[in-house]
């Protein structure tokens, strides 16, 4: 394909700053050569925005590297084809020296994760500066307020103030603004983007691809976007390349892509892409019995300071949360990062101390005895977000699927075997895969172990936390399929946590949203997603990517008032949000515009 067939519309002969030509990258494994890369081929054209999409392992971040020059060297090698930039420079056979005046000034990169980027001993102000000496953008005594327009730029509140802190002191979504200043400090034509927003919030991802959007109007710099979130492609993306093992799999317009995919792997890829509005309804679920009982649930954490190391203040996580969950019912808990989401689901375990009631199938959690807490533990399970770190690297899966079983002494020899051997095929893995070792196998199934573990002790209530939101769409879509079927079979409750609204509406009969460890508004998924009522719903909803290019997602709602914080000092604590029943079963904390949409 042509770079004019690439990018219509924006001319009759784009230039390319960018010319990838049959790159192909081979790493060394212990059996020999191993291509990881084949074929390669696209021109990125001035001022556009190119998506590199796939599933993990598809090359995206393997082609970026190779672009970069950080291929892990010697372990992995460019073994044919060419990287050029507009003038000829030709990237593939660059040495590092070389590369160095090259990256920053002329490509410079957004990594995924921004905490592990960053160095944790520098503040801010030494990381921009350092760049900008590096390069020779200023002089010493000019950086610091070179770092400060930095900050400015990328739309950082107090940026005074932030030059000062270390990294740990910002949010996440502070923290990836940061690294598009330092992406940004030299001025680069070309602006790699590596999964920049995934591990934020959906309200902060918003403002994060806002922002790339700006500062691409505002400096003309061409971005080249590596993501598995077809929602994101959708938003920014003028072309597509379509990536699957390594190999190219489409490239086409955005538009024409998202209307007419012409590779069946492309069209499935479309299809599991969740889309808040178009999940079917559920059925009622019997609310005779309530198996899990949460009343007025508070979690603080104790700050400590000062030479006697007196608990000063305390980090009101949860404050005064109550709910109940039905067998067979899906109640999902949404919010920001930090609003005391995953904190819930620790409490409900006893893996955190707490006040209140939390009753499993009528026993109590809170207050008891560790003997008491390994029975209630029988009951409720827990499927955390990484499965890669909640899996022991040492043990094989089969062992760790079965210690839940030998510690309650449930099963022993050909009998836990035997139940092991159908956990497995429950969650659709074999049993040949039991003497495996996590490592050996692909996210989404590290998940399933995690799932098969989950439900050896034939537990009534779940709590997912963020469970899908590492997976790819697909496995996403294949792991939620899975546990439908499980809720289904086994009549299991869930506490569904996450921060992705259309997943959300795929697995939830009902809604509570969560804001600095209150709840702001409870109720069905029609009642919450369909017509919100608080301000801070409607806002989260606003932020939802719209996986469809010829519609254009509305600004995201502004905040309504200042952030506050879940940290009082000692003897003091937020005040309390009044819950109004403004339908039945909808649930909403008092606020001006509620009394309207009531």
């Amino acid at each position: 394909m042509s770079p004019a067939e690439n990018n219509p519309g924006r001319g009759d002969a784009p230039r390319p700053v960018l010319s990838v030509r049959g790159l192909t990258i081979q790493v060394a494994t212990p059996n020999g050569a191993k291509t990881v890369l084949e074929d390669i081929s696209f021109d990125l054209n001035q001022g556009e925005t190119l998506c590199l999409a796939g599933e993990s392992g598809s090359g995206k971040s393997m082609t970026a590297l190779a672009i970069m020059g950080l291929l892990p060297q010697p372990m992995a090698r460019i073994t044919a084809g060419s990287i050029s930039l507009a003038d000829g420079t030709e990237l593939s056979s660059r040495t590092e020296a070389e590369f160095r005046k090259i990256r920053a000034r002329r490509i410079s990169m957004i990594f995924q994760e921004p905490m592990t980027s960053l160095n944790p001993v520098m503040t801010i102000g030494s990381q921009l500066a350092e760049v900008l000496l590096e390069h020779d953008m200023c002089s010493a005594a000019e950086a610091p307020a070179k770092a400060l327009a930095l900050l400015k730029d990328v739309r950082i509140t107090d940026a005074e103030k932030r030059l000062r802190q270390y990294p740990h002191e910002l949010s996440g979504g502070m923290r990836q603004r940061v690294m598009i200043a330092i992406a940004l400090a030299c001025d680069p034509q070309i602006l790699i983007a590596d999964e920049p927003t995934t591990a934020l919030d959906v309200t902060v991802q918003a403002e994060v691809l806002e922002l790339i959007r700006a500062l691409q109007r505002e400096h003309g710099t061409t971005v080249l976007m590596i993501t598995h979130d077809m929602g994101v492609v959708a938003e920014m993306a003028d072309r597509v390349l379509v990536m699957r093992s390594g190999k190219q799999e489409e490239a086409a317009p955005v538009k024409e892509l998202f209307a007419t995919p012409r590779t069946d792997y492309a069209r499935a890829l479309l299809a599991a892409v969740p889309r808040l509005g178009d999940s079917p309804a559920r059925p009622d679920p019997d609310r005779r019995h309530d198996i899990l009982d949460v009343e007025g649930l508070s979690v603080r954490f104790p700050m400590r300071s000062g030479l006697l190391n007196r608990v000063t203040a305390n980090v009101h996580a949860v404050e005064n949360v109550s709910f109940k969950i039905a067998p067979g019912e899906t109640l999902a808990l949404v919010g920001e990062s930090g609003c005391g989401k995953s904190t819930i689901g620790k409490a409900l375990l006893g893996l955190v101390p707490s006040d209140g009631s939390i009753r499993v199938d009528g026993d109590q959690v809170v207050g008891v005895g560790q003997a008491a807490l390994k029975q209630v533990r029988r009951n409720i399970q827990m499927v955390f977000q990484d499965p890669g770190a909640s899996l022991d690297s040492r043990m094989t899966v089969g062992a760790q699927v079965a210690e839940p079983l030998q510690v309650h002494g449930i099963a022993t020899g050909s009998e836990l075997r035997d139940r092991v051997e159908w956990l497995f095929r429950r969650v659709g893995l074999t049993p040949d895969q039991m003497d495996r070792y996590p490592h050996e196998f692909s996210g989404g199934q590290r998940q399933r172990i995690c799932i098969a573990r989950a439900l050896a002790l034939r537990p009534k209530v779940i709590v997912a936390d963020e469970s899908v939101s590492a997976l790819d769409v697909s496995v996403q879509a294949q792991v939620l399929e899975l546990l439908r079927e499980l809720q289904e079979e086994e009549k299991l409750a869930y506490l569904f946590i996450s921060h992705d609204m259309a997943v959300i509406d795929q697995v939830a009969d009902r809604v509570a949203v969560m804001n600095l460890g209150q709840m702001l508004e409870t109720g069905s998924r029609e009642q919450v997603l369909r017509n919100p009522a608080h301000p801070y719903t409607r806002r989260l909803l606003s932020a939802v990517p719209i996986p469809d290019p010829t519609r254009k997602r509305p600004p995201v709602l502004p905040r309504a008032g200042e952030v506050g914080t879940p940290v009082f000092k000692k003897g003091q604590g937020p005040e309390p949000f009044a819950l109004n029943e403004i339908a039945p079963g909808h649930w909403v904390a008092a606020h001006p515009d509620t009394e309207q949409a009531a």
